[in-house]
């Protein structure tokens, strides 16, 4: 709330004025969040460390991996904690819908934390059960779900947006509760699955966040949704601000977590940030848009998915290794090269869900 204090100010000194535009609290937004991530980065490496919070690596997979044993995990604790300090100094905590980006990101870390804790501290393999993990997940996602679904400043609460197409929605009433469910919980894990190799996931996370970032401010803002014919939501366009602070804290992070990282997010990082972008595509109505710029995501979920079910109905497996990302490492594809060729259709994915507010 540092921004409203500052605004209160424009009357003695009107270049004060400009706290009061989302751009520029989202611009504030993006550096604010990579740099505190730099800045608390380091100290929080070396104490995850001196506690001996480190990943074991799997012997089945990447031999190149076996180097990466005893690098510090959990650090995705750098990413929640830069972006939350972001959003007190320039986010609207007056907004609803700022609150539940705040309660996705704080509930899906504590479960993420839990089950780094499990797997790390008490050396179980497993971690969490697949039970109450999935079981946590689904039930913020529920309550987010109900929020929204009975929220009643919001006219499209209950309909399903078609990108491409203008004005081509429907209306799936309640069943917009369960959906939204799906949307959160698979989103979250989806970015779970992906963080397998250095920076692969976080620098999708940005780039999905920056992408998110332009159509949040766009169906937020009553003349660009007009002029666009996308659908106007009074009030998400706080959740800009939002988004500039993940992708501050997403660049911040990857420094450390580039190849050879320093550190590794862990479930704490995945979890939240997976679930976060859930949540904005929900609130914003961009459920199947997120489809597309978390395409990657999407392609490493299924890649599991085809391996499991190849393996246990014909026994044989697709893929050398899943997630996807494993089997062109097992290819002979360097893992830099992995992570930047992902990236780069990242990149293109992110573009093409940007091009569906033209199209319409």
């Amino acid at each position: 709330m540092l921004y409203k204090i500052l605004y209160n100010f424009h009357d003695i000194f009107s270049p004060f004025n400009v706290f009061r535009y989302i751009t520029f609290r989202t611009t504030l937004a993006v550096i604010t969040g990579m740099v505190i991530s730099l800045v608390i980065g380091p100290g929080i490496i070396r104490w995850l460390k001196k506690i001996s919070v480190t990943q074991q690596i799997r012997n089945d997979g990447p031999q190149s991996h076996l180097t990466k044993s005893g690098t510090p995990t959990m650090g995705g604790i750098i990413v929640i904690a830069s972006l939350l300090l972001t959003l007190l100094c320039w986010g609207d905590l007056a907004n609803l819908y700022m609150w539940i980006m705040i309660i996705s990101l704080i509930g899906y870390g504590c479960i993420g934390l839990l089950d780094d804790y499990l797997k790390v501290i008490r050396k179980n393999p497993k971690g969490l059960a697949a039970c109450y993990k999935f079981g946590a997940q689904i039930g913020i996602a529920l309550v987010i779900g109900l929020v929204l679904y009975a929220n009643p400043d919001d006219p499209y609460r209950s309909e399903l947006i078609v990108p491409f197409f203008k004005k081509w929605f429907f209306d799936i009433g309640w069943f917009y509760i369960p959906f939204s469910v799906l949307v959160i919980v698979g989103s979250s894990n989806a970015v779970n699955l992906t963080d397998g190799i250095d920076g692969l996931a976080i620098g999708l996370v940005g780039i999905a966040a920056l992408a998110n970032m332009l159509l949040v401010y766009v169906s937020g803002n009553a003349k660009f949704s007009q002029y666009l014919g996308v659908y106007y939501l009074a009030g998400t366009g706080e959740l800009t601000v939002f988004c500039g602070a993940m992708l501050g804290a997403a660049l911040g992070f990857l420094w450390f977590n580039a190849y050879p990282a320093d550190v590794f997010m862990g479930d704490v990082g995945s979890l939240s940030l997976g679930g976060s972008l859930g949540t904005i595509a929900v609130i914003t109505k961009h459920e199947i848009v997120l489809a597309v710029v978390g395409g990657i995501f999407v392609i490493e979920t299924f890649s599991v998915i085809a391996q499991v079910a190849s393996f246990k109905l014909t026994g044989r497996r697709i893929f050398k290794m899943a997630p996807i990302h494993h089997h062109f490492e097992l290819k002979g594809w360097p893992e830099s090269k992995v992570i930047v060729r992902f990236w780069i259709i990242g990149i293109m994915l992110a573009l093409l869900s940007l091009a569906t507010l033209k199209l319409r």
